[in-house]
């Protein structure tokens, strides 16, 4: 048969192509046809089948499948019926409407992918009586609905007459539909299939389309499908009004855009754009700025000078980017400051633990602001080892006092256009790191870290530490000069917060501006609780076991602390607890049991076997060696001075990598006990028929400074006496000539050393009692201290 596609409603969408037999008048044939009493039934989701028209149908459903080789092998007629509901994969009897179409399979194709393609003819309507089966396929009792013979008046011939103008109108409004349908309509002339054709390709809802096929009577159903298309034209002239309304808009940008194109061009021809637009933006934002007199007269000259140059030169870029930055600058803005002394502490307290003289230092300030309500900001400075919290503690003075926060890192800066700025001449040039922060915060008032100042560069390129100098001069730095912006700003108000572990590093005129808060290291009481409130929440939420109860008990942190660190600050210990919530978090995916506290034994397996050991400090076994105590950049230490004697002509010989001042030290101790040997029953040959050797171990350490005079001393003595130094002794001071016991610093970093390697005794002078009454006694407890005035007083209490 030969038949033709034709798709009326131009949907993409559809599953089907409808297609119309060229011979639309019913055969005598199918009018004679017999149809069956029951019938395999195909139900179909996605639309509704007239008598007459030929559908391709997918079939997919295994049901449906076998209901159409069912139907193949005998008679080819099927009973096509549409579900209630599309959303249904697998319909029941309740799913199925009541009326559907008698089809014929004309064409059954197996396609590559395993699917079932048909092809199929509507026949007769018919009703569905009874679901007599629904396994391996429905079958059903049916009723064939006849169709009545309708005489064609002249309103019938008008209704079909205004069915194809209807139809024709849609199709010509339908860009996915080809023209070539409308002539294939208005040649069909059977009524009823003319009908049951346009109904079938009708873009409506599917229970529109049942309503037209259940329909007995042609007229009726005939008004109804007017009615629909006359409803579906009217959607299809707005469409096509909408998108020729937005084909207009676009042809008008298009316009638009070639029209300034030329435009541009002409103006280049002319000589340029002034770029108005720009520039009355930039004026727009400076009539809302608040800005002192000669910034705003410098803006108005540098605009004029914008305002006659062409985009195209290198000077235009130049003089916008710097017009940009005095807009963006927040000249005399400031942030609120928060006076609640009491929430100030809270927030300090809560934040880092201990630092009681920096936290009173800010309160202090904080209280003068309030009673003054204004104040040159202090320059405060940070002294401590690394790790112990001096640039965190630099945000939470931020938070505590309201004021944002900006951080300046200074270690290895070697040019002093970094800090104020290059000409903004060259090419690149831009403001100094200090006003790129003040213009990044929008505040003129913010709490600045100077971090690692004590690691600033020096060399061919400038010194940058001399340009701190009006940065951090509350005397200077209200007129603080950037090369870039070419004006004076205002730094008064900024809370400088410089950060250094070696203030010795720092250049004399600079450490003299800053106010120098020293801040030692931690006892292992304070880790502890540091790691309780701190780090441990810290990590267990890092590793994804914030839900979980794991404990690390005080004992278990102390041994941490004690056999696998040895710091001042806390980063280590931080690193350590990292690990053991690692080996938890893998625990926990891998489902292995694990205990809610973490033991000793534990902690071996995890971290392995303890690093440090405290027993190598806590006996001396011969004469000769002395324990001292040593300051570092990182904190406390413990270091043995090691003498030996052996024939010789009297020559001394140092090693272990020592400093000049710890050499001379050695020296003063040697002419001192040579001076003094009747005393202690030296004798006086010994010192020339004995070379001497002193040795610090630890040789890859540089070692200098003149805290380890007394303990030189010692050991010395200890070597010609042949007198053991006392066990669990250390010792730290300063020796002269005449045998005096000075002051040395670093004081509650050595003791903290001591502490955490097990020793008893200290011996020092008398005049660091003081620095010991600062360190909390709770965190030295155990430890005896012994202050002396001169090194009889040394030799009495260390020698055995």
């Amino acid at each position: 048969m030969n038949i033709t596609e034709l798709r009326l409603q131009g949907n993409d969408e559809s599953d089907f192509m409808p297609i119309i037999p060229i011979n639309e008048q019913e055969s005598e044939q199918d009018k004679n046809m017999q149809y069956p009493d029951e019938l395999p039934i195909l139900p179909l989701r996605n639309t509704v089948l007239f008598p007459g028209v030929v559908l391709p149908i997918t079939v997919g459903r295994d049901k449906s499948i076998k209901a159409v080789q069912e139907a193949y092998k005998g008679d080819k007629l099927i009973g096509v019926i549409a579900q209630k509901e599309t959303s249904v994969d697998e319909p029941t009897a309740t799913d199925l409407v009541k009326v559907g179409t008698v089809a014929k399979i004309m064409k059954l194709i197996k396609m590559p992918d395993g699917g079932t393609t048909i092809i199929i003819q509507g026949k007769r309507r018919f009703e569905l009586l009874e679901v007599v089966a629904d396994e391996p396929f429905f079958r059903a009792r049916i009723a064939i609905i006849q169709e009545r013979e309708e005489e064609v008046t002249s309103d019938f011939e008008a209704i079909l007459s205004s069915i194809k103008d209807l139809a024709t109108q849609i199709i010509q409004l339908s860009p996915n539909v080809p023209p070539e349908a409308a002539i294939i309509l208005k040649n069909i002339e059977n009524p009823m299939f003319l009908i049951n054709f346009v109904s079938s390709n009708q873009s409506v809802e599917l229970s529109e389309k049942q309503e037209l096929l259940e329909v007995n009577d042609i007229h009726g159903r005939a008004e109804k499908l007017i009615h629909l298309l006359q409803r579906e034209l009217q959607f299809a002239e707005l469409k096509n009004k909408v998108t020729n309304k937005a084909r207009v808009e676009i042809d008008k940008q298009q316009r638009d855009y070639f029209l300034q194109q030329q435009l541009k061009s002409i103006k280049d021809e002319l000589g340029g754009d002034s770029n108005e637009r720009e520039i009355a933006e930039l004026k727009k934002k400076a009539d809302a700025k608040k800005w002192p007199e000669a910034a705003m007269q410098l803006f108005k000259t540098n605009i004029q000078k914008l305002e006659r140059m062409h985009p195209t030169t290198p000077d235009y870029s130049v003089v916008y980017n710097h017009l940009d930055l005095m807009l963006d600058l927040p000249w005399h803005e400031y942030t609120d400051d928060n006076y609640d002394l009491k929430n100030a502490k809270k927030v300090l307290d809560q934040d880092h633990y201990g630092m009681q003289k920096i936290k009173n230092r800010i309160i202090e300030y904080l209280a003068v602001l309030k009673l003054k309500g204004d104040m040159k900001s202090p320059i405060l400075c940070f002294v401590g080892p690394p790790g112990i919290g001096k640039t965190s503690l630099g945000k939470s003075i931020a938070h505590a006092v309201g004021r944002k926060y900006a951080r300046v890192s200074f270690g290895g800066l070697h040019d002093e256009s970094e800090i104020r700025g290059h000409r903004k001449t060259y090419i690149g040039a831009m403001p100094g790191r200090i006003l790129q922060n003040i213009r990044k915060v929008k505040t003129s008032n913010p709490v600045m870290i100077l971090d690692e100042i004590d690691k600033i560069g020096n060399d061919h390129r400038g010194d940058p530490s001399s340009a701190l100098l009006e940065v951090l001069d509350p005397e200077q730095n209200n007129s603080f000069y950037d090369n870039y912006l070419e004006l004076e700003y205002d730094l008064s108000k900024v809370l400088f917060i410089a950060t250094a572990n070696n203030i010795q590093n720092i250049q004399p005129a600079l450490r003299d501006r800053l106010e120098i808060i020293d801040l030692s290291g931690y006892a292992v009481e304070e880790k502890v609780e540091i790691a309780k409130k701190h780090l441990l929440p810290k990590q267990k939420e890092a590793h994804g076991l914030g839900d979980t109860k794991l404990k690390v008990p005080e004992k278990v942190l102390e041994k941490i602390i004690e056999s696998y660190t040895r710091e001042s600050g806390v980063r280590e210990l931080d690193r350590q607890l990292a690990s053991i919530m690692r080996y938890h978090a893998k625990e926990v995916v891998l489902k292995n049991k694990i205990e809610s506290t973490v033991s000793m034994k534990e902690v071996e397996k995890i971290l392995g076997s303890p690093r440090y050991s405290n027993d190598i400090y806590k006996t001396v076994n011969m004469p000769g060696v002395a324990v001292g105590l040593a300051w570092t950049y990182v904190g406390g230490d413990i270091l043995f001075i090691e003498v030996v004697l052996s024939e010789g002509k009297g020559e001394m010989k140092l090693t272990g990598n020592l400093g000049n001042v710890m050499k001379e030290s050695a020296s003063t101790a040697l002419t001192y006990l040579q001076a003094n040997a009747k005393k202690w029953g030296i004798a006086t040959d010994a010192f020339t028929k004995n070379n001497i050797h002193i040795h610090v171990p630890e040789g890859a350490t540089p070692k200098d400074g003149p805290s380890a005079g007394i303990t030189m001393l010692t050991a010395l003595a200890s070597a010609f006496t042949q007198r053991k130094v006392k066990p669990y002794l250390a010792m730290t001071g300063e020796i002269t000539l005449r045998g005096q016991v000075l002051p040395v610093g670093g004081i509650k970093e050595k003791v903290l050393a001591a502490k955490r390697a097990g020793l008893k005794d200290i011996i020092m002078c008398w005049q660091n009692e003081k620095d010991v009454q600062e360190i909390d006694s709770e965190f030295i407890s155990g430890v005896t201290f012994h202050y002396v005035k001169n090194m009889q007083d040394v030799l009495d209490l260390a020698l055995v």
